[in-house]
């Protein structure tokens, strides 16, 4: 590697998390976690739980591959499940230097996310409790953001509560035409 380059690259590395870098070298990190529903307001069956995590994931910043796939539910398929549960298989960009990481290298960008009842569909105020838990066992953990603000206020056993979670996500910079 050219001795300028180098330069420009341990620069980036160092600038990625505060933003100042436009562009940083980036790779898809794997995940698998059983996602496990517990919330007072909503009851899912596994294959809504599913579906609404797949659309969560994908509105996050997840590769478009991303899969919610209904767990072992005792009240079977359709029927709402007070222990609804789903398996997450799904890719999230991070800095190259992530251990884990596999696969040809990208460069990313931040993107702004913003998810609010109804905005995007199929979201209601019913499934604050699930963004909630999305929020902090999925989003924080596994995906590259930063600038997080969250007014998101759930009222237990009543479906009055407000979603509003921005964020900005690393994304793949789309490619040049």
């Amino acid at each position: 590697m050219h001795a300028a380059s180098k330069l420009i690259a341990i620069l980036c590395s160092a600038l990625w998390a505060s933003g100042l870098c436009a562009a940083e070298r980036a790779v898809w990190v794997p995940h698998e976690y059983t996602f496990q529903y517990m919330g007072f307001t909503t009851t899912y069956s596994c294959d809504g739980l599913a579906d609404k995590l797949e659309h969560l994931l994908i509105l996050s910043g997840a590769h478009a591959d991303a899969k919610a796939n209904p767990g072992s539910c005792s009240a079977g398929f359709g029927r709402p499940d007070k222990f609804a549960n789903a398996k997450l298989h799904f890719r999230t960009l991070a800095s190259a230097d992530v251990p884990g990481a596999i696969g040809e290298i990208k460069h990313g960008h931040w993107r702004a996310v913003s998810v609010a009842a109804q905005r995007p569909m199929p979201l209601q105020s019913g499934d604050c409790e699930l963004v909630e838990q999305f929020r902090d066992q999925v989003l924080k953990k596994m995906f590259t953001i930063r600038k997080l603000e969250d007014n998101t206020r759930c009222v237990p056993h009543q479906a009055s509560g407000s979603i509003d979670l921005r964020f900005e996500v690393f994304v793949p910079r789309a490619a040049a035409p």
